[in-house]
């Protein structure tokens, strides 16, 4: 059985990432400061959630000026991504560190769709649950993570 991740390595289109000395280096470059965006955006909101900043701000204040942003950030962090993985597919197969960030970056998934659905029920204007708080220090935990991963994937190579 052939290996989804050297067929899609050997497209014409990885193969024109991968070897270009403009494009990759773009893609590498907007895919940063993409996800700077979006864990700084998501940092905020969970930092708030925490009663770290903005205690004078109610939360679901900071939620809804915030999270947009956080949207815009992932958007493009997840075009630049899947395209960064295109061109680098076979080596990453086994690379420990992106198994880690892949790991990582499902279990913060699931825990946004945990805070959407379930904690942020519980959210008012003056009072955070203890749910929300516990959804807030596991996300940054798990961006923390996340981001270390995907600096270390350089590292495995």
């Amino acid at each position: 059985m052939p290996d989804p991740f050297q067929l899609l390595y050997d497209t014409s289109f990885a193969t024109a990432i991968r070897e270009s000395e403009v494009v990759f280096p773009v893609l590498e470059s907007l895919h940063v400061l993409s996800l700077a965006l979006m864990v700084g955006t998501i940092a905020i909101v969970d930092l708030r959630l925490l009663g770290v900043v903005l205690p004078q701000t109610s939360p679901l204040a900071v939620e809804r000026r915030i999270v947009p942003l956080t949207w815009a950030g992932f958007a493009v962090m997840a075009v630049t991504g899947s395209l960064l993985f295109a061109a680098e597919a076979a080596k990453l197969e086994h690379n420990p560190a992106f198994i880690a960030k892949a790991i990582l970056l499902l279990l913060a998934g699931l825990n946004m769709l945990v805070f959407q659905w379930a904690a942020r029920s519980g959210l008012r204007e003056d009072a955070v649950p203890l749910r929300a708080r516990v959804g807030a220090a596991a996300s940054l935990t798990l961006w923390a993570g996340t981001v270390a991963a995907g600096r270390a994937i350089a590292y495995f190579h």
